[in-house]
């Protein structure tokens, strides 16, 4: 069985992301390995291309901030240092796999939401960071409340 020292956890900041940190708080105990948590958020012009004539960079600093204050409420419980907390900028799957990379990490923990159909089709985070990483990679099957 495989032993971990550095574990990235990979958060969208939802609901859902409680479920995947009690397993990342779980394997990091049973391990003794590090945590590190990452949240990536998409530039705004990647969303809309340009096609707004305005200055995004505002929101874009206020979510940056927002996103920075809810990993450090989440990161509060598991002990996780400032340094060990990071908020990046860019697509998501190549992200994660650049920060682990960075950190060397070895084992990577993101949620699942396990869609089908249409929603599989255009594509998931949890499959762009599965099918590029350069270590292990956890996808933890969240289940929504609704």
């Amino acid at each position: 069985m495989a032993t971990y020292k550095k574990i990235l956890v990979g958060l969208d900041l939802s609901e859902d992301s409680s479920q995947v940190l009690k397993k990342a708080e779980e394997l990091g105990k049973a391990f003794g390995a590090e945590l590190s948590l990452s949240h990536v958020i998409e530039p705004l012009t990647f969303a809309y291309g340009g096609d707004i004539p305005m200055d995004l960079s505002e929101v874009q600093e206020q979510l940056q901030n927002q996103a920075k204050e809810q990993l450090q409420k989440a990161s509060v419980p598991l002990g996780i240092p400032e340094e060990r907390q990071h908020v990046v900028l860019g697509q998501p799957a190549s992200e994660i796999h650049r920060l682990a990379e960075e950190i060397s990490a070895d084992l990577v923990i993101i949620g699942s939401h396990g869609r089908h159909g249409l929603a599989l089709l255009l594509g998931s985070t949890a499959n762009g960071v599965l099918h590029g990483a350069g270590c292990d990679v956890l996808a933890v099957r969240v289940h929504s409340e609704e």
